[in-house]
């Protein structure tokens, strides 16, 4: 009988195949006992002169969910990432619930415990950990927030189901997908005369489309009507063109530009941006328009009129995902928010009037008057440095936005210094700003170095404030910028506490017993010394306390990252 019909592979070859026919390229690793078929596969396709993807170890599966996260953001493609069993997952979920409000495409992949004890299949329980890491039901840990989890069953249908997984998170509204791998099965085997190709031609994801046939010919004749017209976007300058198309249908409109964002949608420049927060806009709007935003106001702070009409553009119209949304839509069409955006543009320009050409032009030079107003006001607001060891955060990003170039690239946790890093850092190409969509902290590290790993040319630049510095495990997150050649600036806005739990407690209880003792249970020690951590793995660290020192020192610490050294820049700021 020919060698090649009877030749049989294990279910980790097959695996790894899969990985490789649906365009993986890393897998981003912290591993365990369960993974022994895929380490030993990797090593003999690695010594067969055959390319696994590659594998990024990391030593936190908070860093390495991130990086994946980080990875996909930069390039649009879902990577893989392999944890420990349950544990491991339930290190990796902080990251899922980010991925699953940011629609970013990740297949986690996590091994189970092994099901048999006696030595009956290849990969039986041979430690002791075997025996207490089968929980009942361990997708529970990541189920709320995935599109699709499955456990692998046999090597016989190993490359269906990686396929599957692909298709399902690079598909519309983007997300996580899980997948268990029981050991015994990782070691099973088939053979390939018995096995069925998936090819992506066939098998591949959908991708999102435009708008029915004449479904915005109304919307665009009461945008063209409105006089206080507004759009507001959160994340649209995730999607290709959204950016461009905002910017032109603004102008067409005379339309306000808001964002309130987790990245950076449009110039800040541009004459029709609005801001971070629609304020009085947004009960002025007649007619509205939110493009791909989850969260376009806060309805117990601001509240739209209810005679205004309002439309909604968005890759995820209807927010499944969330049990209550709870924002008003005339109009809700799901879709590629730039091919939506395209299509309203060319209704538009085909029904514009000279009078309404000439009333948006006077709204635009009226909203430009008011962004020269804002940034008089944020220069104005960055002008006193501050104190020694009590720096104002304002001057300090002011410093740091005059240092950096257009193209360098911001990923954050700033919380409440938000308002006042997107003020001072104003950013003129879109998406070179942003944050996770989602409230799991510690995710900017890994995003910034999986970031990097896409984009090795960028910049990659972390504004993190100390709180949220600790969740992203510091040492695991140094150790891989460390092995894998990835360095970046990290900025700690340090104001010694939880900034972010202080104030939602007075804005609950502005006269309670925590504001009368000054008792909020969120300070922390003043005294860290952040910089030292660099030294640990051979990088710059430096200490901003001293208000001559910022300009020189940002300065510094931007080009010691752009040379290649990664770099700690901890900034004392006035205790919150």
């Amino acid at each position: 009988m020919d060698a090649a019909v009877t030749e049989t592979h294990t279910a980790a070859h097959y695996l790894l195949e899969a990985l490789v026919d649906v365009g993986i390229e890393y897998v981003f690793s912290n591993l365990g006992t369960d993974h022994a078929p895929l380490i030993e596969e990797m090593a003999r396709w690695r010594a067969e002169g055959r390319e696994p993807p590659k594998m990024v170890l990391c030593p936190h599966e908070n860093t390495a969910i991130h990086m994946a996260l980080g990875y996909a953001m930069a390039t649009g493609r879902g990577q893989g990432v392999l944890v420990h069993v349950d544990v491991g997952t339930a290190n990796a979920a902080n990251g899922m619930h980010n991925a699953c409000r940011s629609r970013l495409p990740v297949l986690l992949m996590a091994g189970k415990a092994p099901y048999t004890s006696h030595g009956e299949l290849p990969g039986t329980r041979d430690n002791y950990v075997h025996f207490i890491q089968e929980p009942y039901d361990q997708g529970a840990v990541v189920r709320p927030y995935v599109k699709w989890e499955y456990t692998l069953q046999s090597a016989a249908h190993a490359g269906e189901v990686v396929r599957r997984a692909h298709t399902v998170m690079q598909s519309g509204a983007q997300g996580p997908v899980y997948l268990m791998l029981p050991r015994e099965a990782l070691t099973g085997t088939a053979s390939p005369s018995r096995l069925r190709p998936f090819p992506a031609d066939k098998h591949g994801p959908l991708a999102p489309g435009g708008a029915p046939e004449g479904a915005l010919g109304d919307l665009a004749l009461r945008l063209l009507a409105a006089e206080r017209p507004l759009i507001v976007t959160s994340y649209g300058g995730r999607t290709p063109g959204t950016s461009e198309a905002i910017e032109r249908l603004a102008v067409l409109l005379g339309a306000a530009v808001v964002e309130n964002a987790m990245v950076t949608n449009v110039n800040h420049e541009m004459d029709c941006f609005a801001g971070g927060i629609p304020g009085q806009r947004l009960s002025e709007a007649d007619v509205g328009l939110i493009v791909d935003s989850d969260v376009p106001w806060i309805p117990s702070q601001s509240e739209p009129s209810p005679d205004a009409f309002w439309a909604h553009i968005d890759i995820d119209a209807l927010k499944t995902g969330s049990p209550i949304w709870s924002f008003p839509a005339d109009l809700r069409i799901e879709g590629k928010s730039a091919t939506i955006l395209r299509q309203l543009i060319a209704e538009v320009e085909a029904r514009r009037s000279e009078a309404q050409a000439a009333a948006a032009a006077r709204r635009v030079s009226a909203l430009k008057q008011n962004g020269a107003k804002r940034r008089r006001v944020a220069e104005e607001a960055a002008a006193d440095p501050g104190g020694s060891g009590a720096l104002n955060p304002r001057h300090v990003l002011r410093a740091l936005g005059q240092a950096l170039r257009p193209e360098d690239m911001i990923i954050h946790e700033a919380v409440r210094n938000q308002p006042a890093m997107v003020q001072q850092i104003p950013r003129p190409l879109p998406g070179t700003m942003t944050r996770t969509a989602g409230g799991g902290l510690g995710a900017s590290g890994g995003m910034a170095l999986g970031y990097k790993l896409a984009r090795p040319e960028t910049l990659l630049v972390q504004i993190v404030g100390d709180g949220a510095f600790y969740y992203n495990c510091p040492a695991s997150m140094l150790a891989v910028s460390r092995q894998y050649g990835l360095p970046m600036l990290t900025v700690i806005l340090d104001n010694a506490g939880w900034s972010a739990v202080k104030e939602s407690t007075l804005r609950v209880y502005p006269d309670g017993a925590a504001k009368g003792g000054g008792d909020y249970a969120s300070d922390f020690r003043s005294d860290t010394d952040f910089a030292a951590m660099a030294a640990m793995f051979g990088f710059t660290g430096l200490t901003l306390t001293e208000p001559e020192d910022v300009a020189p020192m940002v300065a510094e610490a931007v080009e010691t990252a752009r040379s290649g050294t990664s770099v700690i820049l901890h900034v004392r700021l006035p205790r919150h």
